[in-house]
């Protein structure tokens, strides 16, 4: 039989999103789950954010601006540069598959760190690329002297995952003023700051007010973690104009939906409603690390996320059965267990799984 797709990609990892929280309730026989998997936020929309959506719902029949002029507008006033270096897209995820396509041709590299962001390995593939790894330090962060050690003539991009997911370690401003300097001129820099809101270390640099002006940088962001947007996908980048016009020549049309539109408008006039929500987030993040690892998990790292990473190892699958038992559900991976920091009520039901779960 004639083969109709790429046999390279036979061997790709589909990109695995949290479980349904329904189909868990209904296997236990339970009211709710609790779904602490994801990274999102649990407090609801923005304040606005529905009615918006409801009110752009009455225009859907419409193609939306393509040029998304008045949202770029308006992140360009709101983060002090020009609209033409503002690219939105469908969630930062797909902005990241976008800059592939615009760098990659098939045998150049992408350089990212090891375990990072799971959708990077499934970018590059796409993109005809080649995926170089590092694995990460023992405390979980990024090597940036060995990802500068990994460049190659054939590197065309290096992933820097800031923080990390799922790690949620942050590198700070010495080591990412010595990466900088040692990355060559021609290779494009992703700053992906998916989580920088929740960031609270003054030593881990806002790399578009640090780096943004440097040529090779692209900062990354996204509305769908602090902005509460996870559903209705939304992200942008800022880069010098010459690469977001690329960036915009390879956007699929018409990505950035007329609803994703209106209701990131009415999310960015919330900006002290999200500050006062990132503030509990970090408190609870901080008390679930405490209590962590007084239940006698070892070398959990301090998170500049919204979730920490347990890493159980070996253990990690059983736990994430564990906790799901108890209707808690968390994201194993082979190295660790993340888990999305929720509401004071949902982080107690975790922690008392946790409690169960662990020896």
């Amino acid at each position: 039989m004639t083969r109709l797709t790429r046999a390279d990609l036979d061997a790709l990892p589909s990109y695995v999103p949290g479980r349904n929280v329904a189909d868990l309730a209904r296997e236990l026989g339970i009211a709710e789950a609790i779904k602490l998997a994801s990274n999102e936020v649990p407090f609801g929309p923005l304040p606005g954010v529905p009615e918006a959506v409801a009110e752009a719902m009455r225009s859907a029949h419409r193609y939306p601006d393509m040029g998304v002029v008045g949202l770029r507008d308006r992140l360009a006033a709101k983060y002090g540069v020009t609209p033409d270096r503002v690219v939105t897209g469908c969630g930062s995820v797909a902005l990241a598959e976008h800059l592939a396509k615009a760098t990659c041709l098939p045998g150049d590299e992408i350089v990212y760190a090891w375990r990072s962001f799971e959708a990077y390995p499934i970018l590059t593939a796409v993109a005809g690329a080649t995926s170089v790894r590092v694995p990460n330090t023992p405390g979980h962060g990024h090597d940036l002297a060995a990802m500068a050690d990994a460049i190659t003539d054939q590197t065309r991009l290096v992933f820097v995952c800031n923080p990390n997911n799922p790690t949620g370690t942050a590198v700070r401003r010495d080591e990412l003023d010595r990466f900088l300097a040692a990355v060559p001129s021609d290779v494009l820099i992703v700053l992906d700051e998916a989580y920088r809101e929740f960031v609270t270390d003054d030593r881990v640099p806002d790399g578009l007010e640090t780096y943004g002006d440097q040529p090779n940088v692209v900062v990354l962001r996204t509305m769908s973690k602090a902005w509460g947007m996870a559903g209705l996908r939304l992200g942008f980048l800022i880069a010098q104009p010459e690469v977001a016009t690329v960036v915009r020549k390879v956007l699929t049309p018409f990505s950035t939906s007329v609803v994703a539109q209106a209701a990131a408008h009415a999310a960015l006039d919330q900006a002290d409603e999200v500050r006062r929500r990132c503030a509990i987030i970090i408190r609870e993040r901080d008390r679930v690390t405490d209590a962590v690892r007084k239940l006698g998990v070892d070398d959990v790292p301090e998170s500049q996320s919204n979730f920490v990473w347990l890493p159980l190892r070996e253990r990690s699958a059983a736990f994430g059965a564990a906790c799901e038992e108890r209707g808690v559900i968390v994201r194993p991976f082979p190295e660790g267990v993340r888990v999305t920091i929720g509401t004071p009520e949902e982080n107690d039901a975790f922690l008392a799984a946790a409690e169960k779960a662990l020896p």
